[in-house]
């Protein structure tokens, strides 16, 4: 989700990322009806571009049933949406998880809070020239996305499969500098997480996330491996900016995608990679 090639973080940087992303937080919780406005009110959201602009057309659709009119503004790169949202350009977007969104803050100094999780896409390993895990062999190039908090998700996959092992006690933002052991000597490549799946056909296998996966034309099929789905801290969520999140068309926002019209486009439009998290 950043645009380095290959980079390291320093140790420092690391540990203030480590220490954000250890504090805990809270969703806005919506137990009161949503709101229904005496005139239409209109706001803009951030989302990214492919899949997700089907499903949030559904969302558009469940909004305005309450009087909420919704206008997405699509993003190509993951660095955007945070940016728009701080300077006002738009009132929320979806797209992140909370390490990518601590990172974020670390990095900018953003006043952005989550308000309602939609769902998690389990981190995959893929590979187009090995069927399983176990014909890796010795000396293999396995590419990992290059930001902090997808790395350490990365690291985390190649760790459960038993190709490397970390440092006790390394955090969720682990890097390459946290292997403690690698017995079959891969080299671990680390890529942009828009381009690590597009050089697949050059790796031997690479950790990709399940919508850059999408769109560089990987399949289940392609997949030797894949995070767990259960307690995992990778869930996306709806985002505003410090101060609306208790603001009434939050609220109706958030209901509009936390619902069973939005949850069957959802699983429709991505086939079983994704899964509704709320």
């Amino acid at each position: 989700m950043n645009k380095k090639t290959s980079a390291t973080p320093s140790l420092t940087r690391r540990a203030s990322l480590a220490a954000i992303a250890a504090s805990t937080f809270a969703l806005v919780a919506f137990a009161a009806p949503v709101a229904s406005f005496a005139e239409d009110k209109s706001i803009k959201v951030g989302i990214m571009s492919g899949e997700d602009e089907d499903v949030w057309r559904v969302v558009t659709t469940e909004a305005a049933k309450n009087g909420l009119k919704i206008e997405t503004v699509v993003f190509n790169d993951y660095t955007q949406p945070n940016e728009a949202l701080e300077r006002g350009e738009i009132d929320a977007n979806a797209f992140q998880h909370k390490p990518y969104l601590d990172n974020q803050v670390e990095q900018h100094g953003y006043h952005i809070v989550p308000v309602g999780y939609t769902a998690v896409w389990p981190i995959g390993l893929y590979s187009k020239k090995h069927k399983t895990v176990a014909e890796i062999g010795e000396g293999a190039t396995i590419g990992v996305p290059n930001d902090p908090s997808n790395e350490g998700r990365a690291l985390r996959v190649l760790q459960n499969e038993g190709i490397i092992k970390l440092k006790d006690g390394t955090g969720i933002l682990a890097t390459v500098t946290d292997i403690a052991e690698n017995p079959k000597n891969v080299e671990i490549k680390e890529l942009d997480a828009g381009v690590v799946g597009r050089a697949i056909e050059d790796l031997d296998a690479a950790v990709v996330n399940t919508d850059w996966a999408l769109k560089s034309g990987l399949s289940a099929s392609d997949r030797i491996a894949q995070e767990p789905i259960a307690h995992n801290p990778y869930r996306n969520f709806i985002a505003v900016k410090q101060g609306s999140e208790n603001e009434a068309w939050v609220k109706t926002l958030v209901s509009s995608y936390q619902n069973d019209a939005v949850k069957a486009e959802f699983d429709k439009v991505y086939k079983g990679t994704g899964v509704s998290a709320y």
